[in-house]
């Protein structure tokens, strides 16, 4: 060992979620010694999310479901979703090998299940385990689509409430099964890079010399704060305050070598208000999808080694109306009570459509549909969308007895929202009962959304439900930030801005500009982890061993 290293493995990670324990099982499978670092105990966002996989093609649990699906058929999809974010065939390889990715991670012991929601919801009930997680449903009602028949993607791991905590402890098991070792307390400040520009490894600040009593209230103040942090951001910034003086006070600096590489997987920046402020000002009103730890430090790290970066100013802000599936029947306006887009579409795509209509937009529904969605909440929520649903329907609409009235009391334009209204019920009236006022067939809704999502609102009274892009403790809009460091393709190496490799250095999860850069639906950045987590963590072991060769 190199006099200089106070510790060295073949390959260092640096951020232990799903991106990075999938970099450090590659990586150990093909031989290499480990060493996985993070600032906490571990988890990041992977932890506290749904544990929700995009995965299709014919998996297992898509036909236990009697679900038909292909990789020419997910490709097709997808391609709407990714755009430019990757190149065409690297989203082919995803889709052409999502199934052998599904069964990676059972074989590392993660539980999935075929059991299919029967509706379109944001996340589904302990009773489903596959839904249709995206905006398949309404892509393949448009027009000009090609995306092949819809099928439900979102693969959901098997457990209570938002799986995620079990699907990294799977993982995290695994890890350390494999004999990597996982170095936590311990935050990365600065790559290490010889005179040529290769990275040759990193230095930290670590509490593992700190006092006992020292160790055990970080992890433990940690712990208090990461979910106020999520969901109340003040009080959970003031809750981490000792963690972080903890960690000025005994944290000492510690040298790592990487004899291979160095895996950048520690997040995206949701935490860091600076970068959010520089990068996605239009984001402001949402509630950062975030733990302490994205704070944007890989990307600052790679960037400091020459990294190129791309789409740091793609966000996902996220609207979703259901559950209460009946909500997704009602008409979604803006202030001038124009339509917004279709209103069954992803929730990121729904906040995406807000945003560019002013971050204002308000869903009508009449006394039917809001009666049916009453009578929905308890079968179709768990604890968390139960207050979301019970905000929506009491204390965030307003009502009156006729759609000017209402439109009037919420500040939309009466007008707009009256035609509106009309063209929305005159094409979603059902054909087999024809309307003397409307002469011939029902029309295609004008959103394009799904005739079986279509209801006429026309039963008074009438509720505009506020579904604005602004800070609510029932309705937050959460905001999960999508770009990062360029990275190449084929291997997941970090790129310059003229396009030649960071010697050494490697990027992953939300720490590398991916798959769902360009948007995102659930399940797909979570799949992005153990894609590019997988790959970093090859080829980072294969390109060490030739340069040992050589």
């Amino acid at each position: 060992m190199p006099r200089d290293w106070d510790v060295e493995a073949d390959v260092v990670v640096v951020g232990f979620g799903a991106a990075g324990a999938c970099a450090a099982l590659e990586a150990a499978a093909a031989g290499c010694s480990v060493l996985i670092l993070d600032r906490f105990g571990g988890g990041g966002a992977t932890a506290l999310s749904g544990g929700v996989v995009y995965a299709g093609g014919g998996t297992p649990q898509q036909r236990a479901a009697g679900v038909t699906d292909t990789p020419g058929a997910m490709l097709g999809y997808l391609r709407t979703e990714v755009g430019d974010a990757v190149p065409e065939t690297t989203l082919r390889e995803f889709c052409d090998g999502s199934v052998a990715m599904l069964a990676w991670l059972e074989g590392h012991g993660v539980p999935f299940e075929g059991s299919l929601c029967p509706d379109k919801t944001s996340y589904p009930t302990n009773r489903h385990y596959l839904y249709y997680s995206g905006s398949e449903l309404s892509a393949a009602s448009a027009p000009e689509a090609d995306t092949g028949p819809p099928a439900p993607r979102g693969h959901r791991t098997r457990g209570r409430g938002t799986s995620g905590g079990l699907l990294y402890a799977r993982l995290a098991g695994a890890v350390r099964g494999a004999g990597a070792r996982v170095l936590t307390q311990t935050a990365t400040r600065q790559l290490v890079t010889d005179p040529s520009g290769r990275v040759t490894g990193v230095e930290c600040l670590s509490l593992r010399d700190a006092p006992a009593g020292a160790r055990l209230a970080h992890r433990v103040l940690h712990r208090w704060s990461a979910r106020p942090y999520l969901y109340v951001p003040k009080l959970g910034r003031v809750l981490h305050r000792p963690v972080a003086w903890l960690e000025r006070r005994y944290a000492r600096p510690l040298r790592i070598g990487a004899a291979r590489g160095v895996v950048l997987a520690a997040g995206g920046f949701a935490a860091n208000r600076a970068m959010m402020r520089a990068h996605a000002p239009n984001a402001r009103g949402g509630l950062p999808l975030a733990t302490p730890g994205d704070d944007g430090s890989g990307i600052r790290l790679g960037a400091q080694a020459g990294g190129a970066t791309a789409f740091l100013d793609r966000v996902s802000v996220w609207r979703f109306l259901s559950p209460p599936p009946a909500l997704l029947a009602g008409v979604l306006v803006d202030r001038a009570g124009q339509r917004v887009c279709d209103e069954s579409r992803y929730g990121a795509a729904l906040g995406d459509a807000i945003l560019r209509h002013g971050g204002r937009a308000w869903l009508l529904v009449d006394r039917a549909t809001r009666a049916q969605a009453r009578r929905q909440v308890r079968g179709s929520t768990l604890w968390f969308q139960r207050l979301q649903a019970w905000y929506l329907l009491s204390l965030g609409a307003v009502r009156a007895p006729a759609v000017a009235a209402v439109a009037a009391r919420a500040g939309v334009d009466p007008d707009g929202l009256a035609a509106t209204v009309a063209a929305y019920n005159a094409a979603s009236r059902d054909p087999a009962v024809p309307d003397p006022a409307v002469p011939g067939p029902a029309a295609p809704d004008p959103a394009g959304k799904p005739a079986a999502l279509c209801r006429p609102q026309d039963q008074p009274p009438y509720y505009l439900i506020d579904v604005s892009v602004r800070p609510r403790l029932f309705y937050p809009a959460p905001v999960l930030t999508l770009g990062g460091l360029v990275v190449a393709p084929g291997s997941g190496r970090v790129l310059r801005p003229d396009g030649r490799p960071v010697e050494g250095l490697y990027a992953a999860g939300r720490t590398a500009a991916g798959l769902c850069s360009h948007s995102y639906v659930s399940g797909l950045s979570l799949a992005d982890c153990v894609f590019s987590g997988r790959r970093a963590g090859r080829h980072a072991a294969a390109e060490t061993a030739t340069l040992r060769s050589t």
